[in-house]
């Protein structure tokens, strides 16, 4: 089942894009802490964050950066 950040990354649920490449999506959030607030997530669903594989969480943290 896909959950909402899967879905969002896919196009099938609005959101404001302020980055992406083939792997990483970064949108702003719909109930943010600051203005300005991105949220930013990998495109291949996962459970936990720490699960990516180590090549992957350093690109996500560039990407991040």
């Amino acid at each position: 089942m896909a959950t909402i950040f899967s879905r969002i990354a896919a196009g099938e649920i609005p959101s404001y894009r302020v980055a992406e490449d083939d792997r990483f999506f970064a949108f702003l959030d719909i109930n943010p802490v600051a203005p300005g607030h991105v949220l930013v997530i990998p495109k291949r669903e996962e459970s936990y964050i720490f699960n990516l594989a180590d090549e992957e969480y350093a690109a996500f943290t560039l990407f991040a950066k």
